[in-house]
């Protein structure tokens, strides 16, 4: 695992320089930010399908899917080039996974109908009670949603209900807030 961890890594650091992927916070502390994801999937032990959205430059899911290797990761990602480096991470590191480079509604409808997910994981992409309600019919009952974000607070989304909060060691308001899916009775 620790092979593959370098691995992405590297890549990672190459294609930014001619792609942008990451910001020059996170290449500054690109280390602190692989153990953060490497800790997360310790926290939430992803099984079964996963999904992770706004996959970016792959922080948490590429981390994550190296540490749960008998997990399958769907990974959706709208921007071109990264999702074209996506691609390549997961090739290059033989991960159990699978690039969608589309927005979150259009990659949904792509899925098999039989699909659900046990985890969704997303960083700091936009309003959770915008988009989770959306992957209501693609979560197992009881399924999990693990948000990377600024702040331990997430608004009410119905079938959801918030169980945990971590707080995670890089920087001050940096949080894992765990939701869980309830199907309706």
């Amino acid at each position: 695992m620790t092979e593959k961890l370098e691995l992405y890594k590297r890549l990672l650091l190459q294609w930014t320089e001619k792609v942008n992927l990451i910001g020059p916070e996170a290449k500054a502390n690109i280390d602190d930010h692989i153990a953060e994801a490497v800790m997360a999937a310790e926290l939430v032990k992803p099984e079964g399908e996963c999904l992770d959205f706004g996959s970016g430059g792959g922080l948490p899911a590429i981390p994550m899917a190296i540490m749960a290797p008998e997990s399958r990761f769907s990974l959706v990602e709208a921007d071109q080039k990264k999702w074209a480096f996506l691609k390549h991470v997961v090739r290059e590191c033989g991960l159990n996974a699978v690039v969608y480079g589309d927005r979150l509604s259009r990659a949904l409808a792509r899925f098999p109908p039989s699909l659900r997910f046990s985890l969704v994981t997303s960083r700091a992409v936009g309003s959770p009670e915008e988009w989770v309600p959306s992957l209501a019919a693609w979560m197992e009952p009881g399924g999990r949603v693990a948000l990377f974000q600024s702040t331990p607070d997430v608004p009410p989304i119905a079938g959801f209900e918030k169980t945990e909060v971590f707080r995670l060691p890089r920087g001050v308001s940096n949080y894992l807030v765990m939701l869980m899916f309830h199907v309706k009775q």
